[in-house]
């Protein structure tokens, strides 16, 4: 696999964890937030396919459930919260804990497993690829966040709101 094709894929790969962390940027979280949660995600794009190439087969055989239906009812659950907190006008505090931050980069890095499934008949080893998706991730995750701040400070609430109603359309489409 070339070096280009990966770029590709690490760059696809990191599009639904730069929506949502536009969406959460929306929030005005702090630096550290944002800092803890770009290296978080990145992480968890390097690990996700790792364990994808290595357990893949067996793992989809042993638990049933379609990957699409457990991130969509995560993203759900979230939209709903982030919908109810606007209009109750209270701050949402769901990447201020660690599990949060770490059950965020699980959902946006998801994909990558089946990504590393999938590259398993490709490659003979996937930690470059690891690596790119790593690093890709972690940059289109920052980039999310800072744009959402930004849109957020000049816009205001309206910007948490419809985020969350994008989020909300984007678990109806994993859903079903």
């Amino acid at each position: 696999m070339s070096l280009t094709m990966s770029i590709i894929i690490g760059i696809s790969l990191s599009m639904d964890a730069f929506s949502l962390a536009m969406i959460y940027g929306t929030l005005n979280l702090n630096k550290k937030t944002i800092r803890t949660l770009s290296i978080a995600v990145g992480i968890f794009h390097f690990f996700m396919p790792q364990i994808g190439f290595a357990i893949g087969k067996l793992l989809l055989n042993v638990i049933e459930i379609d990957p699409d239906i457990l991130v969509g009812l995560i993203f759900l659950f979230i939209s709903l919260q982030m919908i109810f907190s606007v209009f109750k006008d209270e701050e949402i505090t769901a990447l201020k804990s660690i599990f949060s931050i770490i059950l965020f980069s699980f959902t946006v890095s998801i994909d990558s497993f089946s990504v590393g499934f999938g590259l398993s008949g490709l490659v003979d080893s996937i930690y470059l690829q690891g690596i790119i998706f790593s690093l890709i991730s972690a940059f289109f995750t920052f980039l999310g966040l800072n744009l959402g701040t930004k849109l957020a400070s000049k816009f205001g609430n309206i910007t948490t709101l419809i985020g969350s109603i994008l989020l909300f359309f984007i678990s109806l489409d994993y859903l079903f």
